[in-house]
């Protein structure tokens, strides 16, 4: 029984600020009229919403663009598959998967499925997979799009979900209460203890958390934040994309190198 114990509250831990401090380096600036940007890829492609609910993908020599206004606002977005672009519109409970032209490859509309699933939350999963966040049941799901049918359901977990990112390999679900550590085929490898963050950027091991106007910086496989010194920059929206930290605010896209001190 001890040991049991001792296991369960071993996935438990607090966050620890650490005496490390990460700045940030400008590179560069650009200017985008956008409602909400959702992706930054290597190659610097665009990935964003206007405020009628279109969806852009913007290359150095190419502008393409998706509508569904039937659907209303888009409330979230992930390329960082982007063969298999999600968007998804809360309001109608309806995720729309887009190939690299945005073109449709599938439309999933919860209210009509068998079992029906009210969803908050969705991010990129493996192959044919989205992580959903499943409100009625406070779980995660892996969810195959092209059968619509859940592989995988976690655990339900303690308190209002706030924020959902992934990629092939982790999914990260921030609580009121807790961030949560999955696999990819939903084991929990870890929970901490949420000190006030509400939002969350993850790329390649790199996750960036905000509490208030501040930025911090967990890296994959620890409990110890850095703060990001953001110099009092009013922080709307922020990216991130391997070591690169991006900020919107005012239309201006921000590009900033992270570096350890």
């Amino acid at each position: 029984m001890k040991q049991l114990i001792f296991s369960i509250l071993s996935l438990v831990f607090s966050f620890a600020l650490s005496q490390n401090k990460v700045s940030l380096k400008f590179q560069s600036e650009t200017v985008i009229e956008a409602d909400k940007v959702y992706g930054v890829d290597t190659f610097e492609t665009l990935y964003f919403s206007d405020e009628i609910g279109s969806f852009y993908k913007k290359s150095a020599d190419t502008t393409i663009s998706y509508a569904n206004f039937q659907l209303g606002k888009i409330s979230s977005a992930n390329a960082f598959n982007p063969l298999k672009i999600n968007l998804f519109y809360k309001d109608f409970n309806t995720l729309v998967i887009l190939d690299n032209r945005l073109a449709e490859i599938k439309k999933i509309d919860f209210n009509t499925l068998p079992n029906y699933k009210y969803v908050t939350l969705v991010s990129t999963g493996y192959d044919n997979f989205v992580w959903l966040y499943n409100q009625d049941e406070q779980l995660l799901e892996l969810f195959d799009f092209l059968t619509s049918k859940t592989r995988i359901k976690t655990v339900p977990v303690e308190s209002q979900a706030l924020d959902l990112k992934s990629d092939y390999n982790y999914c990260y679900l921030l609580t009121e209460k807790y961030l949560y550590v999955y696999s990819y085929f939903g084991s929990l490898i870890h929970k901490i203890e949420n000190t006030g963050f509400t939002e969350m950027a993850f790329s390649k091991g790199n996750l960036v958390l905000k509490k208030e106007n501040a930025l911090f910086l967990l890296p994959k496989n620890s409990k110890e934040l850095s703060r990001i010194q953001t110099e009092d920059l009013l922080i709307n929206q922020f990216l991130v994309t391997n070591e690169t930290l991006y900020i919107y605010n005012d239309e201006k896209l921000r590009r900033y190198q992270l570096k350890s001190d």
